[in-house]
């Protein structure tokens, strides 16, 4: 069977479209100067304790070696932002509220992703048989938004997120690994777009721990979706007064993002905020049990960190909320039944609120 990769590659395009994403682009599998800076990022020690992202940088760098035959990277694109979210500055400045990422707030979009890219791929297959693949959301060692900027769908702006001059950044990304040939592209098609950052600074200046130390890296150690998702053990006593009330992930570099005045919301209801955590008081999430945890974030990515972290990261924003009864309360009632790491940050920010309560 003779494949007409020309007109496939349209009809990829067309399919992926079909089934809600909205964009897609093709790449190679070279990475070019992002094998470099990401080598040196994990030089400089900025992963964390992240150590699958040094145990498998062989695989980030050869996509042969993580799918055997990998020839072309399918790239796509899924808007993730609700438009009848509370605002989040309004979250972010109240105190007595709990500030979730948003795109935490539904559907844990790891699978949703991964099974629209497996319909991608049946479909292709239908249309010219077996090939060989892979789906990847966030999911294994993928430079995703290496690809993606190789594949036309934006740049790395200096947050280290990836941005379009029609999007902005709120949306997700994922990968087919394909042995397809990477097709002969129209020209300016699918080519690395222009970085549009300018002299902005707006990101670094806004970030709450600075974790964005230089232009284009982040020193995940000081990021606060790092502290408040990735990390599992205690917080450094000196960020915490820096999270605020971000107890699960961080958006600010996102919100202060000019470009995001382009964002395109989504159309995709299992994005939809789920039990009102777009807008929560601390004092009722932390009231939560570990079974009521459990069944409030069935399906959802919150749940990866455990009830334990949760508490943990809540314990954190009552300390930083502004001086309360109902806090401290809340608070007492938790200390004596919870592990160490729990009790050890109930413990700082019961002194957080009394020292705040008998400021002038």
């Amino acid at each position: 069977m003779t494949i007409d990769y020309q007109q496939l590659y349209q009809n990829i395009k067309r399919w992926s479209g079909e089934l809600g994403f909205a964009r897609t682009g093709f790449s190679s599998t070279e990475l070019g100067e992002h094998e470099s800076r990401f080598l040196n990022w994990l030089k400089s020690g900025y992963h964390g304790d992240m150590e699958y992202m040094r145990r498998n940088a062989d695989l980030r760098q050869n996509p042969a070696d993580l799918h055997a035959g990998t020839m072309t990277i399918i790239s796509v694109r899924m808007n993730y932002l609700p438009a009848d979210l509370t605002d989040p500055w309004s979250v972010i400045e109240d105190g007595n509220l709990g500030y979730i990422s948003r795109y935490a707030l539904g559907r844990d979009y790891h699978k949703l992703m991964r099974r629209r890219l497996q319909k991608l791929a049946v479909r292709i297959e239908q249309d010219i048989g077996a090939f060989g693949y892979r789906a990847f959301v966030d999911s294994a060692p993928v430079l995703e938004k290496a690809f993606a900027e190789q594949a036309g769908l934006g740049w790395i702006g200096k947050h280290s997120n990836l941005l379009s001059r029609d999007a902005g950044s709120w949306f997700f990304l994922g990968e087919l690994y394909t042995d397809l040939p990477l097709p002969e592209l129209p020209p300016g098609a699918d080519q690395p777009v222009e970085n549009h950052c300018g002299n902005c600074t707006a990101c670094i200046d806004i970030c709450p721990t600075k974790a964005i130390v230089a232009p284009y890296t982040v020193d995940a150690r000081r990021c606060i979706s790092y502290l408040t998702i990735e990390l599992r053990t205690s917080i450094p006593i000196e960020l915490r007064p820096l999270i605020g009330n971000r107890i699960y992930g961080c958006d600010d570099c996102q919100l202060v993002c000019p470009w995001n005045k382009f964002l395109q919301h989504t159309m995709e209801t299992d994005f939809a905020a789920r039990h009102e955590l777009d807008c929560t008081s601390l004092c009722q999430l932390f009231s939560w049990t570990e079974q009521e945890f459990l069944d409030k974030t069935v399906g959802s990515a919150i749940r990866r960190i455990g009830h334990d972290c949760w508490l943990r990261n809540i314990a954190v924003a009552m300390g930083n909320a502004p001086p309360s009864r109902e806090i401290t309360e809340a608070l007492k009632q938790q200390l004596e039944s919870s592990p160490d790491m729990v009790r050890e940050h109930i413990e700082w920010a019961l002194v957080q609120q009394s020292s705040a309560s008998t400021r002038p």
